[in-house]
């Protein structure tokens, strides 16, 4: 993808315009000016040990956003995740606490998830007047609440050394973070599923066209039921990281993390309309939106300038993309 849009570049014998009408190449813009602020910022910023140890605070989410992006291409929306991983956490800290042993914990962690994410499912799919907002909307209050009916107001911490390994851990003797290795593999995984299988073919179909996928045969409801049942999980997996990372459980973990992992996939160039992505390798969205955390932190900016390059990056990818929509539209009609 990367080398077709130079291949289209040079075609265009480097127009500035074009640049800004191809959202891969505005994507590779925002990496860059992030991380050259990052770099004057601090002269010990472009490290290479520090910026692979930066991925190590921000990549918990990413297994999220990858599930995410499936939603996202379906046409519908899953504002329940953080509060899916709230739960996960709390179940895995909890049983543990209890004596579970922590492999058992993590899996029951994993299994709860799922289960969240099956029980999203079911009702957008069964009950086809309730949109995906509405639904999640519901069960982002309800699995939070749960989450605090279990744990209150506590915290659960004291997990075994070698549970910190899935955050903290690096791989061998090198200094290449377990997480990213994980994230990585993961990223390829869902990548093959979503370009290389019928399943992924399903998913545009539905997405593109919901009504035309189900005349056609395409089992839509079966699929939108595995999408979010997979959310679930994927969640799950991020709640395990996010909890390795910090060393311990509470229910209000992972506030806010809903719209930062939606924010990723869209940014990233999975259309809210369903069924489009522009660029595959969009997925590297989660790497200028963790460098610019850093950068938040290293300034000691307050949350709202965080929230102010959100509303900015959501604002220009919306309705930019739009405009030269139109306007291509409008010199054809012309010509």
């Amino acid at each position: 993808m990367i080398m077709h849009s130079i291949r289209r570049l040079i075609k265009k014998k480097f127009k500035i315009n074009y640049i800004f009408r191809q959202w891969e190449w505005i994507l590779i813009i925002l990496i860059i000016i992030v991380n050259a602020i990052n770099a004057q910022i601090s002269p010990y910023y472009l490290n290479a040990e520090g910026l692979l140890d930066a991925t190590m605070v921000f990549l918990d989410k990413g297994f999220a956003v990858l599930a995410m992006a499936f939603v996202i291409i379906l046409g519908d929306i899953d504002i329940s995740v953080a509060s899916i991983m709230a739960l996960s956490s709390v179940v895995m800290a909890v049983a543990y606490s209890a004596g579970v042993s922590m492999v058992a914990s993590i899996l029951a962690g994993l299994l709860t998830g799922t289960l969240c994410g099956f029980f999203n499912g079911i009702l957008i799919s069964r009950f086809k007047e309730l949109s995906s907002i509405i639904v999640t909307l519901s069960t982002m209050s309800i699995y939070r609440g749960i989450a605090y009916v279990i744990l209150g107001d506590k915290s659960v911490g004291n997990f075994p050394s070698w549970f910190s390994y899935f955050a903290w851990g690096y791989i061998g003797k090198t200094h290449i973070p377990f997480i990213l290795v994980v994230f990585i593999f993961c990223a390829i995984a869902f990548g093959i599923l979503l370009h290389r299988t019928t399943f992924g073919r399903k998913v545009y179909a539905t997405g593109n066209n919901f009504e035309a996928s189900l005349y056609s045969g395409v089992p839509v409801e079966k699929i939108k039921m595995i999408v979010f049942t997979l959310m679930g999980l994927m969640s799950a997996v991020s709640a395990i990281f996010l909890t390795s990372r910090l060393g311990s459980s509470r229910p209000n973990i992972a506030l806010g993390y809903e719209l930062e992992i939606i924010a990723i996939v869209v940014l990233g160039g999975v259309s809210t309309r369903g069924g489009v992505w522009q660029n595959s390798w969009g997925k590297p969205f989660a790497f200028p939106d963790g460098f610019y955390k850093i950068w938040n932190g290293i300034k000691k900016y307050s949350r709202s300038s965080y929230d102010d390059y959100y509303w900015f990056a959501f604002d220009y990818s919306f309705n930019y993309p739009q405009h030269i929509e139109q306007n291509d539209k409008k010199e054809k009609r012309d010509k």
